[in-house]
């Protein structure tokens, strides 16, 4: 998936720069937990904006300020594959394998469900 590999190398390039600037401003870098913990900041803000989409909230920044905030999930999520050194696309692949396995034995095991009526 070379297009996965391009936005993590992307995203380690971002955070190479963010490292720069806590080590100049704050004396250290952003370790593994920072990272998780910075992660949950944004996952946080990510459900504040999905509410706001769906009308659950009022929130600044539209559509926009949604994909921002998917796009700075994405980010963590890249950067912590790479510092914990995980193939994202195989580990991926993998558990799509298994999730799609799971579920499917999961409907396989449950009555069919009759299609809804007509309109």
């Amino acid at each position: 998936m070379a297009e996965l590999d391009r936005l993590q190398e992307r995203a380690m390039r971002v955070c190479e720069l963010y490292d720069e600037l806590n080590l100049r401003t704050r004396g250290r870098v952003w370790d593994r937990a920072d990272l998780m913990t910075g992660f949950v900041g944004d996952v946080g803000d990510l459900a504040k904006q999905v509410m706001a989409a769906e009308g659950r909230r009022d929130m600044p920044g539209g559509r926009e300020a949604l994909a921002h905030e998917l796009a700075d999930c994405l980010w963590s999520v890249l950067v912590l594959a790479r510092r914990y050194d995980f193939d994202l696309t195989a580990e991926f692949d993998r558990t799509m394998d298994q999730l799609e396995r799971h579920v499917g034995e999961r409907l396989a095991a449950l009555p069919a469900q009759a299609a809804p009526p007509a309109a």
